[in-house]
């Protein structure tokens, strides 16, 4: 882990755009400074931080929508101030959040002003521009709204277009302030292999901002985290997802969210554990969300700690019990949950086998007293491929 520290005035020979104590803000009102990063080609850096904390405001700056309050920004070795309009946009594209206001223009006419950089004064494209622009709708999947009224088409839709428009301007820098804003889930996961294929295959260089942790965990390359005046802090996914940094980032709980997948959860219900959810691999999973949204305290174990459910029953139930990776349940472990199983009104049991490893586990389906309790209300051999029906009982409810 490293924090962003100063750096030469002299731009590094690798990196296609470099920043050099810059500061950024508004109305000459600094908002971050001191900002050291640079970007090599083929590489993605995403920006991550709170809302408001000033991702767009560097982003604009870069794309000089915002003046510099000081430092420097260089293309190459070309510090950007000493470039015109028309050379930045040959060498630098963008996708910005604020949208652009057309008039009786069709999605292909918009992703056509990319390759204005390139024509003349009369802005008349050639058939080799032509061709640029419908190889980026493709490369977009957005043919089937290209010749709709740009404004008449969804955000979704208009997003997709803007990208194309930046991928057919042909630079090597691109800037995505928010690039899967307006997008379903599948369209995001496909933008996003698509600016990763323009990172690799076209030796493209892009800097962007997400709100989506778990997707820039996924495709960044180098992750700046923006925190108050400053960027606070630079690394791998692997480095900045790790230990609780990214919760304190955002000032939520530390199991409110898990850093390895990007995992985001709710408050647990607070009280006394009413039930015994008996989950793993999977399994207990929709039975702890069904109780968290009922408001209802329950236990879960017996879990081994790289149980893909441990994360969740640690965020969402009032006790876990488990044990480290591979080990064999305790007998210290296992007394304590038999208590716990004891003292609660019910039990879930979402598994329907159990390995040599977990063996103890199914000894909890042989303990009468609580089993004889559970059938008594719940009717378990009927309900225990339907938890759903489990939850929504009337003997349930009622407890």
């Amino acid at each position: 882990m490293s924090r962003a520290v100063p750096a030469q005035d002299i731009p590094n020979d690798d990196e296609q755009l470099t920043m050099r104590d810059l500061t950024v803000g508004y109305d000459r009102i600094p908002l971050i400074k001191n900002i050291n990063l640079g970007v090599r080609p083929g590489e993605i850096l995403t920006l991550i931080g709170p809302n408001g904390s000033g991702k767009s405001t560097i982003l604009k700056t870069i794309t000089k929508q915002l003046k510099t309050i000081g430092g420097s920004v260089f293309l190459g070795k070309e510090s950007m101030r000493e470039l015109t309009d028309s050379e930045i946009s040959r060498h630098l594209s963008m996708v910005m959040t604020e949208r652009i206001h057309t008039e009786l223009l069709s999605g292909r006419d918009v992703v056509a002003t990319g390759r204005y950089p390139y024509t003349g004064r009369l802005g008349i494209l050639s058939q080799q521009d032509w061709k640029k622009v419908d190889e980026a709708i493709a490369l977009v999947h957005a043919g089937e709204v290209q010749q709709q009224d740009f404004r008449r088409i969804s955000d979704g839709q208009r997003q997709r277009l803007m990208l194309a428009r930046a991928i057919c301007q042909d630079t090597q820098v691109l800037i995505l302030d928010e690039p899967t804003s307006y997008l379903d889930m599948g369209f995001k996961l496909d933008i996003l292999t698509t600016i990763r294929m323009l990172a690799r295959k076209k030796n493209l260089a892009v800097i962007m901002s997400l709100h989506e942790l778990d997707l820039a965990q996924k495709i960044s390359d180098t992750i700046a985290c923006v925190k108050g005046d400053r960027i606070d802090r630079v690394g791998t996914p692997e480095e900045i997802f790790s230990g609780n940094y990214v919760q304190q980032l955002y000032g939520v709980k530390s199991q409110q969210f898990e850093p390895q997948t990007g995992q985001v959860f709710m408050e647990r219900p607070e009280g006394i554990p009413e039930v015994f959810v008996i989950g793993g691999g999977g399994t207990g999973l929709a039975v702890y969300n069904r109780l968290q949204r009922q408001n209802i305290p329950f236990a879960a174990g017996i879990l081994q700690e790289n149980d893909v459910e441990y994360a969740a029953a640690s965020a969402l139930a009032a006790c876990v019990f488990s044990e480290k990776a591979f080990f064999p349940v305790s007998e210290e472990t296992f007394l304590r949950a038999k208590q716990m199983l004891d003292d609660c009104d019910a039990c879930i049991c979402a598994l329907t086998e159990f390995g040599l490893i977990m063996k103890k586990i199914g000894s909890f389906m042989n303990m009468q007293k609580n089993l004889a309790k559970y059938v008594q209300r719940y009717n378990y051999i009927k309900c225990h491929f339907c938890l759903c029906e489990i939850l929504e009982c009337e003997l349930y409810l009622a407890i």
